[in-house]
């Protein structure tokens, strides 16, 4: 579990496949502090450390991840969002975050409000992709509120902070982005499904 508070960015410095897995070797200032089998999220995405080195270390993912994500857009230098799992009794900063992409969105717009950038984006229609105006979003690990919400997409204000210290800032309009829906807007939204109510 998680709260989508990015605690550092790590840089990818390998890209391995070996069949339908892809390893990716990531440097990360707190890399010395990680153990094997732990869970990290990397914009968004649990991913299981498999492998340490004195500064970096391995994960790996599968082919069903690789489909659901936007992991096969990373290659050697990208920075990605970091954060480890949360400490049961430590504080909830952002919001409920499982790690567990629902889907991808693409960046539709960027707009500069001189102090802080409003970033609009697309998604597929779903029954479970559901936003609500101030309810919470994950945009690649980040935990954000959501400005505008339309059943196709929304909107997020990002503030100055957010933006220098995750990857928001290198997106350009068109990239896609790790999307983790509210979870209990999926849970109420999966039950009204099911009574046929939506």
């Amino acid at each position: 579990m998680f709260t989508g508070i990015i605690e550092q960015n790590g840089r990818i410095e390998k890209v391995v496949r070996e069949g339908t897995n892809v390893h990716y070797t990531v440097s990360a200032p707190f890399a010395g502090e990680l153990q094997v089998d732990q869970s990290v999220a990397h914009d968004g995405v649990c991913l299981t450390v498999v492998e340490l080195a004195k500064d970096s270390y391995v994960v790996t993912a599968i082919q069903e991840t690789m489909q659901r994500t936007s992991l096969g857009q990373w290659k050697e230098g990208s920075v990605v969002n970091l954060e480890r799992c949360t400490q049961l009794g430590g504080r909830l900063d952002g919001h409920l975050v499982q790690g567990h992409v629902d889907t991808t969105a693409s960046l539709l717009q960027i707009r500069d409000e001189s102090g802080s950038w409003v970033l609009e984006f697309v998604h597929d229609v779903h029954p479970e992709f559901v936003t609500v105006p101030k309810g919470s979003i994950t945009v690649n690990g980040i935990s954000l509120t959501v400005v505008d919400s339309k059943s196709d997409g929304f909107s997020v204000a990002i503030i100055p902070y957010t933006w220098e210290h995750t990857n928001l800032h290198a997106l350009q309009e068109g990239d896609r982005v790790n999307l983790e829906f509210d979870v209990i807007g999926k849970y109420v939204a999966r039950m009204l499904s099911q009574q046929g109510r939506i």
